[in-house]
């Protein structure tokens, strides 16, 4: 018995995933609960399993195409040795004709075709025909379809959202989805082609006047997670009243400690000890004295969250992500390392679930890991505040009265200041400063 393989669901926001890579071929042999293919959605990376032990028969989808939640993209025949079937088509296509004719011979009309004249016509337009309704028709077929037939395509839900952001009519776009479907990827098509044409047109006139690239150019489609980055960055800047505040902070005794216990940390809990813990709890001891940077804008009301959910950036080939670690106020040194390793880990690995992102109150980014000495972090909304660490540095500083050398760090603080007095903030950043600067006092709660 064949088993279709659905697309599952992954959250209410999340309404269709694309296919990023098929693991298994046709013809091959699944287990229960075994990866066939890697999806993709605008939030998260995950994998599609098999939903029972046979033989995978028939891919509805290729790699690269979107699918809706709940839409069958492949099927499973139970049991060994199942037969490999071609592809069909979907249930939407019609069935082929009975006296297949060849590609330069067009089918005949349904309706009577008008009088023959004598005069030379126009071009006859071309129609994305629903064959839900009739069968496709050639590009060469004359303009008056038969009477009662819908020439418009169905157009997908996804492809509708971006047809209104962008602002195009669905006339405007061919469709190539099964039955005559206008697909997302249709309409990012044209977009592309559009723009493509348009910075044509730009660069051969640029090169008229010697400015121009010429062919020098790669249009390359943004993925999922980066149309994502992209909006939700646009949606921070605005929606919030973003600023910023700096300080330093002298990371002498934080290096002593590792120095001294970083063999002994290793051995025991089988992870480093890094920096990230040490500011996490330092960021965790500061939002509990100062509760609206641990807090969200819904409207006209202020949310103050009880718990302390930390979002940790993680850098990966496909852009930022944010993986949260959970009750962070609960967790020692060693389970921050920890956790913070095994989500960073995932994140490459492309194995986050879409509850791993979900659910932060504030987040730490460490832009010291790519050489960075200052930056203004921006906001993860809804979230009011973000802690940016940076590289350190040996420079010189005073030091009761003697000018010495100790390792810098430049931090910030990122905040909506519709929600965040200044005061507050700087006040904020500085028990962060003071905390890391003596750690002891994150152990004894001073």
């Amino acid at each position: 018995m064949a088993i279709e393989l659905r697309i599952p669901s992954v959250g209410e926001s999340v309404t269709e995933a694309f296919i990023g890579r098929w693991l298994k071929k046709p013809g091959d042999q699944v287990r229960k609960d075994e990866p066939v293919a890697e999806l993709e959605t605008d939030k998260a990376n995950f994998e599609l399993l098999a939903p029972a032990a046979g033989t995978l028969t028939r891919l509805l989808k290729k790699e690269g195409e979107s699918a809706a939640i709940g839409e069958v993209v492949a099927y499973v025949e139970e049991g060994e040795g199942a037969a490999v079937s071609s592809p069909a088509p979907s249930p939407a296509e019609p069935a082929p004709a009975a006296v297949p004719r060849p590609p330069s011979v067009p089918d005949p009309p349904v309706v009577t075709p008008p009088p023959v004249s004598t005069t030379t016509p126009s071009p006859p337009p071309t129609y994305d025909v629903n064959p839900v309704h009739v069968a496709p028709l050639p590009v060469s077929e004359p303009s008056a379809p038969p009477g009662g037939v819908d020439l418009k395509p169905r157009v997908m839900p996804a492809a509708r959202r971006v047809l209104e952001e962008y602002g195009l009519s669905a006339g405007e776009v061919r469709a190539t989805g099964p039955g005559g479907r206008l697909l997302k990827e249709d309409v990012l098509r044209h977009i592309e082609q559009s723009r493509a044409r348009a910075q044509g047109t730009g660069a051969a006139a640029a090169a008229v006047s010697g400015q121009g690239d010429g062919d020098d150019v790669e249009v390359v489609r943004m993925t999922p997670m980066r149309r994502t980055i992209a909006r939700r960055l646009v949606e921070a800047q605005q929606t919030a009243a973003i600023l910023t505040t700096f300080n330093e902070v002298d990371m002498h005794a934080v290096y002593d400690l590792r120095a001294r216990y970083r063999d002994a940390f290793e051995k025991k809990h089988g992870v480093r000890l890094g920096f990230m813990s040490f500011f996490v709890k330092a960021a965790v001891d500061a939002l509990k004295q100062f509760p609206s940077v641990n807090a969200e804008i819904r409207g006209d009301d202020i949310v103050y969250h009880k718990r302390y959910h930390v979002g940790v950036a993680v850098s990966t080939d496909r852009g930022l992500v944010v993986p949260v670690v959970r009750d962070a106020d609960r967790l020692s040194f060693a389970d921050l390392e920890k956790t913070i390793a095994e989500l960073a880990k995932r994140a490459r690995d492309k194995k986050l679930g879409l509850d791993d992102l979900l659910g932060g109150t504030f987040t730490v980014t460490n832009g010291g890991l790519f050489g960075s000495l200052m930056s203004t972090p921006i906001l993860n909304p809804p979230q009011t505040g973000v802690l940016g660490m940076h590289g350190v540095q040996d420079r010189p500083v005073v030091r009761d009265g003697q000018i010495v050398i100790r390792p810098m760090m430049y931090i910030a603080l990122s905040y909506d200041h519709r929600l965040i007095d200044g005061r507050e903030a700087v006040t904020f950043l500085r028990r962060v400063k003071e905390a890391v600067e003596d750690p002891t006092r994150l152990l004894i709660d001073v």
